[in-house]
């Protein structure tokens, strides 16, 4: 297990889509080195106000207040030390040293989100497809990012060749290469 030293800064980000993986990646990374895991999203948000998920996303599309609110946890939080941010737009909002992309098919994330949010598997892939669109949408008009160009990432990995555990491992050995 690698632990970062008291001095060493580090600061991954990881995002996906909708049903990638970030959350279970994420949680594994910053647990094994032993570093604070950041991932607020508007799942979260839409708890903490007590509404739902789909009902947030749409005060959001009509009041940018929501996306500018989260962004400036996520960038206060990391701003404070090392960190593995898990979050939608973490790699384009925060200086990380390491920027990751994880994919996986539509089918095998809507599948995840069924899953996980117990949902027939045609609900949570209009869903994800949803989600998906409305963000990229939201996130080009607010900030100019586009979420399907990689481009700047330091890796793009599948996470449905290796387990989270397997993927972790990769970004931990990842980070420790670019020190």
């Amino acid at each position: 297990m690698m632990r970062l030293e008291r001095n060493d800064c580090m600061k991954i980000a990881i995002s996906g889509l909708t049903g990638s993986g970030k959350n279970a990646v994420g949680e594994r990374v910053a647990k094994e080195l032993g570093i604070k895991g950041i991932s607020h999203t508007f799942k979260s948000l839409a708890k903490e106000k007590g509404i739902g998920l789909l009902e947030f996303q749409r005060m959001a599309e009509l009041n940018p207040k929501y996306d500018r609110e989260l962004d400036g946890r996520i960038k206060r939080e990391a701003g404070k030390g090392s960190c593995v941010v898990f979050t939608w737009l973490g790699p384009w909002i925060v200086k990380a040293d390491l920027r990751v992309w994880l994919n996986a098919p539509e089918k095998v994330r809507a599948a995840r989100i069924a899953k996980r949010d117990g949902m027939k598997k045609g609900e949570a892939l209009r869903h994800l497809r949803k989600r998906d669109k409305d963000n990229r949408r939201r996130y080009m008009r607010l900030y100019g990012i586009d979420i399907f160009d990689h481009s700047g990432f330091d890796m793009e990995l599948n996470t449905v060749s290796f387990t989270p555990d397997g993927l972790s491992s990769i970004i931990i050995a990842a980070a420790k290469e670019k020190g």
